[in-house]
């Protein structure tokens, strides 16, 4: 089965939410036999130098990259308000990266093609004029959602004009490319709906973050209590936005429970505004090297966003260290959990203060709850079952 998935980013390392899922779905599709070409865009924000790779996955596979420069352009921003573009997909385009792609398909045959998130859907027409393979479609979210939350969420009137105006183009572009593939991968519940609710009719399947859980050993000796902690990408606004809102509205009640109380902020991006709450109980660490042993070494994960659209993938990763995680509505969106059991859930400064205060008065509750999560991440998403199902999915399109 030979497949060829595209990506707006070059999944090595994998050390944020895009880049773990593409490698691990690279992985598990390793595993159960699939030959696998990648070809990804290397943007300036997320640049990686290609020749420092060194990664047994990526030795598995064959590789190409094409570097694309996407940074916002002021002239770029303003002339795409007169054409009927989307600005936020747009940028992803470059018409040398469409003639390597070309070549890649014109030197081998694929029986799969699969579009890792919306921003490489503007090479769909040089794939459908290049190849017959069954083209499959990978929601990471529904990304004009993100937009018009945020647009809901911003204060200065022009700024959220402008917001508005890019999420009604995301969605006109977005909802048009739905039946344009042989097959749809929602990564949650709610998403499908979402995407159902936009007039598909393509096959449509749920396909979660999936992770190997082997590699999420705990050693509970190494576990500082009581701490809490945030993890996440700080050029990501919607963490930003929550993360700012935590520390302003709930951090200074929550620092007065307990005088031994840690809260520890690690995440790539950190802005310099972030460093200027460090404490003593506030730690801001920033980029830190490995994210599981970080989660180890603390007990009850904050998440607190309040927008957003997928699958937050630092939450399944805390819940497979079984770490009580406590967090929004928004965050916890698509996750199978319950509220209570495998999660805590808290929308406002008042529920996050009691959930806290629950967890750091009753050590063995919050135990009890990353115990539990770890078996609804070894349910939901162990890489394993997900990749088999994704080849069986292979097979029912190529066998017609």
């Amino acid at each position: 089965m030979k497949t060829l998935i595209l990506s707006n980013r070059v999944p090595f390392p994998p050390n944020s939410g895009y880049p773990i899922v593409v490698y691990n779905t690279i992985k598990g599709l390793l595993n159960v036999g699939v030959d696998i070409t990648l070809f990804s865009i290397n943007t300036n924000k997320h640049r990686v130098d290609v020749d420092d790779i060194y990664d047994p996955v990526f030795e598995k596979i064959k590789f190409h990259s094409f570097d694309v420069d996407t940074e916002v352009n002021l002239w770029g921003a303003f002339f795409n308000i007169f054409s009927n573009e989307s600005y936020n997909v747009s940028r992803f385009y470059d018409d040398d990266a469409a003639k390597l792609l070309e070549n890649i398909l014109r030197e081998t045959e694929f029986d799969i093609i699969q579009f890792e998130g919306l921003f490489v859907v503007p090479y769909l027409d040089v794939v459908k004029n290049n190849s017959n393979a069954k083209l499959i479609y990978r929601a990471h979210n529904i990304v004009f959602d993100v937009w018009e939350r945020l647009a809901n969420s911003e204060r200065f009137t022009p700024r959220r004009k402008y917001l508005q105006f890019l999420a009604r183009r995301l969605k006109e572009y977005e909802t048009e490319q739905i039946n344009r593939f042989h097959q749809i991968f929602a990564i949650s519940e709610p998403d499908r709906q979402a995407i159902l609710h936009f007039g598909c009719e393509t096959c449509l399947d749920v396909f979660p973050v999936a992770l190997d859980i082997d590699r999420y050993v705990v050693d509970p000796k190494k576990t500082s209590f009581p701490t809490l902690f945030h993890i996440g990408a700080m050029d990501y606004r919607p963490n930003k936005e929550g993360l700012e809102w935590f520390i302003e509205e709930i951090w200074p009640d929550i620092e007065k429970l307990n005088s031994e109380l840690r809260f520890y902020i690690a995440g790539k991006s950190m802005q310099q505004h972030f460093y200027d709450y460090d404490s003593d109980n506030l730690v801001v660490e920033g980029e830190i090297f490995d994210a599981v042993e970080f989660m180890n070494s603390k007990a009850i994960m904050i998440v607190p966003l309040l927008s957003g659209s997928g699958m937050r993938v630092k939450i399944i990763e805390g819940m497979a260290m079984k770490k009580c995680v406590i967090a929004t509505t928004y965050a916890a969106e698509g996750l199978n959990c319950e509220n209570g059991k495998d999660i805590l859930i808290a929308n406002t400064a008042d529920e996050f203060y009691r959930c806290i205060l629950q967890c750091v008065t009753h050590p063995n509750r919050w135990r009890e709850i990353g115990e539990n999560a770890r078996k609804t991440a070894e349910r939901d998403h162990n890489l394993i079952t997900v990749s088999e199902r994704m080849l069986n999915v292979y097979e029912r399109l190529v066998n017609g």
